[in-house]
């Protein structure tokens, strides 16, 4: 149903992006699911193609350009990972799902945040989105998975709107979406 609901925003801002950005109109990359099985997540692109050797997320700042911007601060970005939702790789409410590089670089408490599905919005992006440093992030996420429950999820559900439509948090500072995770180190549980 949100499909539906959502199609003439998503047809919109797909012609956006073609004519703006040129193909591909989506992004997708390989993500970690729930037990860290990997899905194909889809989104608007939001970005220009990367110039080689200059990929990473310390470089969203040269790739994103204006309708990028109001693409991921309005999170009409995220309208395709509706197809995610309603194939059951994710769902409304739960971490984020991450790429999967990252798996190596989380402790045993945090691997605890794929004991479920990942979601579209969670217990961090209502805490600041991509504000929020990896630590504080990561240790929501297994708060989430141990308090998890219908009234969380609507509570959740609840913050999402205003956090959205005040449009906070979408970048960690300096225009990069959010720095990569780092690996753990010595003396990480």
């Amino acid at each position: 149903m949100g499909l539906v609901l959502t199609s003439p925003i998503l047809l919109v801002a797909a012609l956006a992006v073609r004519v703006q950005m040129g193909a591909p109109v989506l992004f997708n990359q390989r993500r970690l699911g729930r037990g860290g099985a990997p899905f194909t997540l889809l989104k608007l692109r939001s970005m220009a193609l990367p110039v080689p050797g200059r990929e990473g997320p310390e470089f969203d700042h040269e790739r994103l350009g204006r309708l990028g911007r109001v693409l991921r601060s309005t999170s009409i970005d995220e309208l395709p990972s509706l197809w995610n939702l309603l194939r059951g790789e994710i769902s409304l409410v739960g971490p984020r799902p991450l790429p999967l590089h990252y798996w190596p670089r989380f402790t045993d408490t945090q691997r605890r945040r794929f004991e479920v599905r990942p979601g579209i919005t969670g217990l961090a992006q209502v805490a600041g989105r991509n504000a929020v440093d990896w630590p504080q992030r990561l240790a929501l996420d297994v708060e989430y998975v141990q308090r998890r429950s219908l009234r969380l999820d609507a509570t959740i559900l609840a913050r999402t709107v205003p956090v959205v439509l005040g449009r906070s948090g979408v970048d960690h500072g300096e225009g990069v979406t959010m720095h990569e995770l780092p690996p753990q180190t010595e003396g990480d549980e």
